[in-house]
């Protein structure tokens, strides 16, 4: 898949929502490709008290949901159009979904690339994956 296409089914997704007592939500959406070739998208949810939801976690949650679990490729991107890299939760997500995830390319600002593995260097779980 084309990532400026990824990039475009991403951004169409944006949709900010005032939700009530100070919650948001749709400022950033994201958009993966699987393995499969299949796409899913997600927003993001912040509503007070430090509960939400990242936009990369819903969009991985739908394709669980769809019984898929390998993403080759994953953007999120800001109701302003820029890229967003995702958080230090959501790369660790992302590589807990599946064991081939740290192979996923994920899109950064400027439309580069870097695989899972190179954002989660000294992974806290390399001794065990090395085992199985």
């Amino acid at each position: 898949m084309n990532k400026h296409k990824l990039y475009q089914i991403a951004f169409n997704m944006i949709n900010h929502k005032m939700l009530r007592d100070f919650g948001t939500s749709g400022h950033v959406a994201c958009a993966l490709e699987t393995d499969n070739g299949n796409f899913y998208t997600g927003i993001c949810i912040n509503i007070p008290c430090s509960i939400g939801l990242c936009a990369e976690q819903s969009a991985i949650a739908e394709m669980v949901k769809n019984n898929e679990t390998v993403i080759r490729s994953i953007i999120a991107v800001y109701e302003d159009g820029s890229i967003l890299p995702p958080c230090g939760k959501c790369r660790e997500f992302i590589a807990q979904i599946d064991h081939q995830n740290i192979k996923s390319k994920v899109i950064l600002p400027e439309m580069k690339e870097a695989v899972l593995q190179d954002l989660l260097p000294e992974r806290w779980d390399y001794i065990w994956n090395s085992k199985n």
